[in-house]
């Protein structure tokens, strides 16, 4: 997989080394607020989401969630990217990002490129993001990556709005 280069940000295949990041940005508890999956309490557990769930997607499909750092210093600030949801047979956006980076552009700014390399480079045709009604920050990022509201569904036994984005 290709690293992917913004004004700000580094996009990049997780590694190994991402794991205690990612761990310690999912024990925020507002970080984790409206994840869905109440967050990864343990870094083991941590680590076998991403050695199972994110290198494995990468072998499977080709693509999947990637961790996102600022470009000037290299520094892990969360994740964006791509994933096959086989019970929905969708590919659905998702983003997470330490809070102390919240409300600096980032999710539009990476979402736009992962948007890009989605219908570019994989040549798909339609991208969902899944949202509990609750999260307006997530709403209003999707709102400015140009997706509209398809339904409301039921996903791990949560009512959640499922938002859709098609390439042009």
């Amino acid at each position: 997989m290709k690293v992917i280069e913004t004004e700000r940000l580094l996009i990049r295949p997780f590694e190994e080394k991402d794991i205690e990041a990612s761990y310690i940005t999912n024990l925020d508890a507002e970080v984790s607020r409206y994840t869905g999956d109440g967050g990864v309490v343990t870094r083991k557990e941590m680590e076998r989401r991403i050695k199972e769930h994110v290198f494995g997607d990468y072998t499977k499909y080709g693509y999947g969630r990637m961790a996102v750092e600022w470009k000037d210093d290299r520094n892990f600030i969360g994740f964006c990217g791509l994933k096959y949801l086989p019970e929905l047979d969708e590919i659905d956006l998702g983003y997470r990002f330490m809070q102390q980076h919240w409300g600096k552009g980032i999710a539009t700014e990476a979402g736009k490129a992962i948007l890009d390399f989605g219908f570019s480079d994989l040549n798909l045709k339609r991208i969902i993001a899944l949202v509990l009604p609750e999260n307006h920050g997530s709403i209003r990022v999707l709102d400015k990556l140009g997706f509209t509201f398809e339904k409301e569904i039921v996903e791990d036994g949560q009512l959640e709005r499922q938002f859709v984005k098609r390439h042009n």
